[in-house]
């Protein structure tokens, strides 16, 4: 629990999941609701449903990036600190 108010552990990593699934699940809804209004929407409804589960995945890899360079920095952080003490 300490960790967590003190935002050593961060729960936006587990999140980011769930906004991945729902960005391309609503992306692939949306294209199927632009092909049914005829004319170029057919083409329009296509790709995005193509391209928009690819952005949404770029995007929430870019999160987890930023994530697992704070995870990174911190295992650092904590290594320093113990040889800082044995030292």
């Amino acid at each position: 629990m300490k960790e967590f108010l003190h935002f050593d552990k961060m729960i936006t990593p587990a999140i980011i999941k769930f906004i991945f699934w729902a960005c391309a699940s609503l992306s692939i809804l949306a294209g199927f609701a632009m092909m049914f209004q005829g004319g170029l929407q057919v083409l329009v409804g296509l790709f995005i449903m193509s391209v928009g589960p690819i952005v949404s995945r770029i995007y929430c890899e870019l999160l987890i990036v930023l994530f697992k360079m704070h995870e990174s920095l911190h295992a650092i952080n904590k290594n320093n600190s113990h040889e800082r003490i044995s030292a």
